[in-house]
């Protein structure tokens, strides 16, 4: 992996190689709100950042996320389902690389990718992801989705959950660090939201954002998840 994501050498065989990340995969994760980190610390700007990175080399980085992320980053469908990353908030995508890089998110497999990447190209591809709008794949049962759109936007009183809406915005674009919910895989969603705390806040010395989700995803039960997953999916 290491050879293959070097941002100096894109490798003829990326495709490949990603094809074969995609068949291994079994804890793919890309959901949830993570602390800006040290990338944005070195003080250099997403502008700054993005020119730093040759552009065939981050087009050839971008065909392979694809690979397991789907053409523009619309989200693969699959037994595993792998989440979309098209509009996603750039700073959020650069946290979650390197909240992999560090192990508070736990997938060996996004750890292969991202600890190779330069600063530059983690912000090359951010704003390039972000620029992407494939329409939603939908699928999500259409029965449950006026229920999630109601716990959505005006939360569970009674159980003392905040509405959705209140952190990643009444159209679920999410901003920053908080990502964008709209037009994510339902099958990610749900699996993300059940597996939160297993997958996320790994690194007890590192708390980080993903904190603020843990209480909340806990308080919903099956049904709940799989109405607010179905809801933001359908959304463009």
């Amino acid at each position: 992996m290491s050879a293959v994501w070097s941002d100096s050498a894109p490798g003829v065989d990326e495709r490949d190689a990603g094809a074969a990340v995609k068949a291994v995969a079994s804890t793919p994760a890309w959901f949830g709100a993570i602390v800006a980190a040290a990338l944005s610390a070195a003080g250099l700007t997403h502008s700054t950042e993005a020119a730093a990175a040759p552009k065939t080399s981050v087009d050839a980085k971008i065909g392979y996320c694809e690979d397991c992320h789907g053409p523009a980053g619309q989200g693969y469908y699959g037994y595993f389902p792998i989440p979309r990353l098209a509009g996603q908030q750039t700073q959020y995508i650069k946290n979650q690389l390197q909240a992999f890089i560090e192990h508070r998110r736990t997938n060996n497999i996004m750890f292969n990718v991202a600890h190779v990447l330069s600063p530059a190209m983690i912000s090359a591809l951010a704003e390039r992801f972000r620029s992407f709008n494939p329409p939603p794949f939908g699928g999500a049962p259409r029965a449950f989705v006026a229920t999630g759109k109601e716990i959505f936007q005006d939360g569970l009183p009674d159980a003392n959950i905040a509405a959705c809406a209140a952190c990643h915005g009444p159209e679920a674009y999410g901003h920053d660090q908080i990502p964008r919910l709209a037009g994510q895989l339902y099958p990610y969603l749900v699996r993300a939201l059940n597996n939160w705390g297993a997958e996320r806040g790994q690194h007890t010395a590192q708390p980080d954002t993903s904190a603020t989700m843990l209480p909340i995803a806990h308080s919903l039960n099956k049904r709940q998840m799989e109405a607010v997953a179905a809801y933001v999916s359908t959304l463009k």
